[in-house]
């Protein structure tokens, strides 16, 4: 009876796991197709022209920004974001950053869209996505060296660490629901491992990414957004400390994999 009822249950997944494999063959192949042509490639784009645009109330570029390798200089920055920023005086990531210097160096107050007008296809705080993919597009290829020797580094690793296990909401999930073991999925989408320096790469290293479902680039910001939504936690705000802080701990876990970016996802 027991191998009986193996045989049965083994039979009904059949068709669930081959389709999941289809699925992720094809999302596969799909790209490959788009590897040369890129659709975020012209966010990437959109975003040069941004960087160097003169805007704000101060009527200056961001050419000035200093990403941490001093200022204006793109080439490998975000490979080892998030990082302490001692003008700022705490630990910023990529978007984190950006925003700062359009507040501090190009003048503008970017409260009134830079929320969850940030995530938005089209409109002023849509810039922010294209800006950070330009940026990040600078260190494809690279290898992820996210420096943690500064205690504010230390401390951003272990609060995000602490936010990753812990639970919460009216599902009581927390990140680790989804991302702390190899093989889950939801559906036919596969959940990376994020424990480990793999899990951890594919979370951050691909990322800004161009979403097929979606047809838009979406960033890291976004990405830990919506998880907290889906998991029906209260909303982050955008650039909040507790998002920087989960990306430090990840970018950590993911030190010595290469970045990837700007690519295609589901």
């Amino acid at each position: 009876m027991k191998r009986l009822l193996v045989a049965m249950l083994t039979a009904s997944l059949g068709p669930l796991a081959a389709a999941q494999t289809s699925s992720e063959d094809e999302i596969a192949k799909y790209r490959e197709m788009l590897k040369e042509g890129n659709p975020a490639e012209l966010t990437e784009m959109l975003g040069e022209e941004l960087w160097k645009t003169k805007r704000g109330t101060k009527n200056v570029s961001l050419e000035g920004c200093d990403l941490g390798r001093g200022p204006g200089v793109v080439k490998g920055a975000y490979a080892e974001l998030p990082r302490f920023f001692a003008d700022a005086g705490k630990v910023m990531d990529l978007e984190a950053r950006l925003v700062w210097c359009m507040e501090n160096l190009q003048g503008w107050d970017t409260k009134p869209y830079f929320n969850k007008g940030a995530f938005k296809a089209s409109g002023p705080g849509s810039d922010i996505a294209a800006i950070a993919t330009y940026v990040a597009a600078q260190s494809n290829g690279m290898r992820f060296k996210v420096d943690t020797s500064h205690p504010a580094m230390k401390q951003a690793v272990r609060t995000g660490e602490e936010l990753f296990w812990r639970r919460g909401g009216p599902f009581d999930f927390s990140c680790a629901t989804c991302h702390a073991e190899d093989g889950k999925r939801i559906r036919l989408q596969g959940l990376p491992n994020l424990t480990t320096k793999e899990g951890a790469a594919t979370g951050v290293a691909t990322w800004p990414a161009y979403r097929v479902s979606q047809g838009i680039v979406r960033t890291l910001q976004h990405r830990m957004w919506d998880c907290y939504w889906q998991m029906r936690h209260p909303d982050v705000e955008y650039t909040s400390d507790a998002v920087t802080a989960l990306l430090a701990y990840l970018g950590n876990l993911g030190n010595g994999t290469e970045v990837k970016s700007p690519y295609i996802k589901r």
